[in-house]
């Protein structure tokens, strides 16, 4: 999957990483992932699910749920498997540009973006500042450069966009403009679904065109941790599944807060709020193909603050991913999370070994995991290329040692032995070095010396020039003068036309 040609500054068009499949690791045996299901379902069984709407709640009743007394709805274990069963176990995601696309599923491993960050680091002053229209798109644009990031959420608030419509439409048009790959925004209100699935009819060019090709997800928090349908969520879930928008669902419980504190009891009732989800998509469309997102946050129970890059967090994601692909339910987990405020040692350690553990137990999407710094609530896009270096040997260490009789062959061995005494220059070599192997894009390989010679270059240095370089390209050719001039005739958008 090759990126399109850009205006400006040369650059190599990368290849996107394919996605490699996962599984290896699996932090819960066999006996204790099934006493979590076994809880999850108890959990919807008996205790139920609270907050749904009367227009929802009749729909989930008429499908099977019991009303308790007190409006609880309880999902007997059999309505729920009914509803897994009918839906699809795999989901295309297409990018703006089709052959752009993921499939999510037991596919592989797939990294992306998220968030909601709502302040940007400066590169050159090492400052914080609110985010932006502008800082979306340059995250966005930075991304679609960066062959180890498959897809992109949203990963920070445009602060300087007031209302509802504004925001929606805009941080959609951003987001869109910036990256031909998979996407996924989010929506203040059910009423502003309808406005951004016209703009991206008119971004493809065809009425009814985005139904065809939904390049880009609806990702809703359809339940308020513990156990509380987001009344808000599920009329936004509802809108999108008619413009056939493929939804992202989100359960996000922070195990000592609103989930309980020991981990095993965290992951039992998200993965019941992930079924809960799964049950209220199936009765307003069944069949619909839905993406789970399974975020089983951490609290540092000293101060009762989130933290995303502890241990536990690494360990608890993995485990999430484990029991919804093991129900095989496709699915998202939180990974890359740090609570360092710059790209220090801090986050290197906390985001390499949540992504990795992640990537290792086979999640089919890794959230939050790239260019976000300051517990999610800052974004980077000088972080954003030094991540996509890091996941690149990441998704390299998920490939795994691949074996192959011509990998094995004594006659090379006896070739070098009795000849040359190295490897360098064989055929094999040549043939493996770009195959076999992934070579850092900032990361620094040479001596000492010759890095002294250079004049001592900073990662985050490189990660600047590389930012500065794929922002003098200019806008990427995805999406047409043509179209982008009606959807700005057609609606508010205020973000500045790119050259």
């Amino acid at each position: 999957m090759r990126r399109g040609r850009r205006r400006g500054a040369e650059l190599t068009s990368p290849v996107v990483t394919p996605p490699p499949p996962g599984g290896a690791y699996r932090p819960l045996s066999d006996g204790d992932r099934d006493q979590i299901v076994d809880h999850a379902f108890a959990m919807l069984a008996e205790v139920g699910m609270a907050g749904a709407p009367d227009r929802y709640a009749e729909l989930l009743t008429a499908a099977g749920a019991v009303a308790r007394e007190d409006g609880r709805l309880r999902f007997p274990r059999a309505m729920v498997e009914a509803a897994l069963s009918r839906a699809p176990s795999t989901v295309e995601l297409p990018g703006f540009v089709e052959d752009h696309g993921v499939s999510i599923g037991r596919d592989g491993v797939h990294i992306g973006t998220g968030g909601a960050a709502v302040q940007m680091l400066d590169g050159a002053t090492g400052t914080y500042r609110d985010s932006t229209l502008a800082d979306l798109w340059t995250m966005m644009r930075v991304l679609d450069e960066c062959p180890n990031i498959h897809y992109g959420l949203r990963p920070l608030v445009a602060r300087d966009i007031t209302g509802d419509l504004e925001l929606d439409l805009n941080t959609a048009f951003a987001v869109t403009s910036a990256t031909a790959k998979p996407t996924g925004v989010s929506f203040t209100s059910a009423a502003t679904v309808d406005p951004v699935v016209d703009m991206f009819d008119a971004a493809l060019g065809t009425e009814g065109a985005f139904a065809r090709q939904p390049f880009s997800m609806a990702v809703v928090v359809h339940v308020v941790p513990p156990l509380r349908f987001s009344p808000e969520g599920c009329e936004i879930m509802e809108r999108a599944i008619e413009r056939g928008m493929i939804v992202q669902t989100c359960s996000a419980g922070q195990a000592g807060a609103t989930s309980p504190p020991a981990l095993a009891g965290s992951l039992a009732q998200g993965l019941a709020e992930i079924l809960a989800g799964a049950v209220l998509a199936d009765t307003i469309k069944p069949g619909h193909p839905c993406i789970h997102a399974f975020m089983p946050f951490v609290s540092d129970l000293r101060s009762g603050a989130m933290t995303g890059g502890s241990g536990e967090a690494a360990v608890t994601s993995a485990a999430a991913a484990q029991l919804l692909r093991d129900l095989e339910i496709p699915h998202a987990v939180s990974a890359g999370i740090t609570e360092a405020k710059t790209a220090d040692n801090q986050a290197g350690y906390e985001k390499g070994y949540t992504v990795s553990l992640a990537a290792h137990a086979g999640a089919d999407m890794v959230q939050l995991s790239v260019g976000m710094l300051g517990s999610i609530m800052v974004a980077s896009p000088e972080s954003l290329v030094i991540d996509n270096d890091m996941c690149g040997a990441i998704l390299r260490s998920v490939r795994g040692v691949e074996v192959d009789p011509a990998y094995l062959d004594l006659a090379i061995i006896e070739d070098v032995v009795t000849g040359e005494g190295h490897y360098l220059g064989q055929a094999q070599t040549l043939e493996l070095m770009r195959s076999e192997y992934v070579y850092p894009d900032l990361g620094d390989r040479r001596s000492v010396d010759e890095w002294v010679s250079a004049g001592e270059p900073s990662l985050w240095e490189r990660a600047g020039d590389r930012v500065s370089e794929i922002l003098a390209a200019g806008r990427p050719d995805h999406l047409t003068r043509g179209n982008e001039a009606t959807i700005r005739g057609r609606f508010p958008i205020l973000l500045e036309e790119r050259s």
